[in-house]
């Protein structure tokens, strides 16, 4: 990995104009995005997040992160290579591959994105995993891949959803997995209209009056930070800001915007935050305070303190992903619709497995643990 100085801000980039040439691109991308995605999922996650899961969670977990890994790369290499949007990093430098549980703010619907810019230095894009909302399981192809990749899916109703977390979290307990589990505490993203909304509350609980970020939902952090304790070695409270505007989707596959990405990243280590729920439920309201007067730093100085140096991306090794992810998918392609039939069947019964698991949220349980746990359970009885 190349370590230049730090990238200087540059006021003069602003909204940049959809030109023919950028439509025409932002098209051919998203039709490679959506071909390599569609052609990696009925291929790998059967085998890789399935059958092999059958076999050894840890094993499967590998084979997934690595996998599709290669295909979550290709968005650092869109945003930074292709669309010329320059990332800058601050606060704390957190170490390579860490266990981590991460709280962000959440200013629009592309954050968690510029994550795996962040990811993909520390060597954790495939293990980085997403709290998001469930009605983007049903995304069609995009939907599978959250569902393969663990992410997990809320209804943002708390009787529903804390029994579904607490049951996925017990299996990310393994120290040997390495885990990157991001949580948006405000539960959407922020808003004019939000923001007053979150006042209004805040005054009326007498809870801290914030203006650059939501009141957080302190309950689904609690719980992920009591189940996950033992095994992560730090918390990350990562505040993201883009300059001049907010980007949308569509702008980042345009490459219209952001001209520029802040990120500040604080490492708490997890044994410095109160172990009791009404303690740390306290914590992440006072970090989120203090994520409160960074965004307004960020506001008045148009950066984040503490400016650090990390590592950019190598164009090379970031061109030969994206030539072995196209590689792969023309392979899948020939296979699919040049091939044997048995090609074309196997992908019709990838597919069906592939949207009743999303659709039923299941994950296949190593048998060996199954057996055991049988096993373990009539011991049980007998006693």
């Amino acid at each position: 990995m190349e370590v230049h100085g730090p990238l200087r801000s540059d006021d003069r980039l602003k909204h940049r104009p959809l030109t023919p040439i950028r439509f025409l691109r932002g098209l051919t991308c998203l039709v490679v995005f959506l071909s390599t995605a569609f052609m990696f999922l009925v291929y790998f996650a059967p085998v890789a997040a399935g059958v092999l899961r059958l076999v050894s969670l840890p094993y499967s977990r590998k084979a997934s992160s690595f996998l599709f890994g290669m295909w979550l790369a290709l968005w650092p290499f869109l945003f930074e290579k292709v669309n010329g949007t320059k990332l800058f990093f601050s606060g704390d430098i957190v170490p390579e591959r860490e266990r981590a549980l991460l709280i962000s703010n959440h200013r629009t619907e592309v954050d968690w994105m510029y994550l795996w810019d962040l990811a993909l230095r520390k060597g954790c894009l495939g293990h980085i995993k997403y709290i998001l909302k469930s009605s983007l399981m049903k995304m069609p192809v995009l939907g599978w891949g959250f569902h393969a990749l663990e992410f997990i899916a809320v209804e943002r109703k708390w009787e529903t959803d804390e029994p579904i977390l607490r049951d996925v979290l017990s299996t990310f307990k393994n120290h040997q997995d390495p885990l990157w589990l991001v949580v948006f505490p405000e539960g959407t993203d922020f808003s004019k209209e939000k923001c007053e909304k979150s006042q209004k509350f805040a005054a009326e609980a007498k809870l801290p009056m914030l203006s650059n970020v939501l009141l957080p939902k302190t309950r689904g952090f609690c719980v992920c930070l009591e189940a996950l304790r033992g095994s992560l070695d730090a918390v990350y409270d990562v505040s993201i800001a883009y300059k001049h505007q907010c980007p949308s989707f569509l702008d980042n596959a345009f490459g219209v915007d952001p001209s520029e990405v802040h990120i500040h990243v604080r490492r708490i280590p997890v044994d410095v935050i109160p172990a009791s729920a009404s303690e740390s439920s306290a914590w992440l309201m006072n970090a989120f305070q203090l994520k409160d007067q960074l965004l307004l730093y960020f506001k008045t100085q148009g950066h984040f303190p503490d400016q650090v140096t990390e590592g950019e991306l190598s164009t090379l090794k970031c061109l030969i992903n994206v030539a072995v992810v196209i590689s792969l998918t023309a392979i899948f392609a020939y296979l699919t619709f040049s091939s044997s039939i048995w090609f074309k069947t196997y992908v019709g019964l990838a597919c069906l497995y592939l949207a009743s698991a999303t659709y039923f949220k299941f994950q296949p349980q190593p048998v060996f643990g199954f057996v055991k746990a049988m096993f373990d359970s009539k011991n049980l009885k007998s006693e």
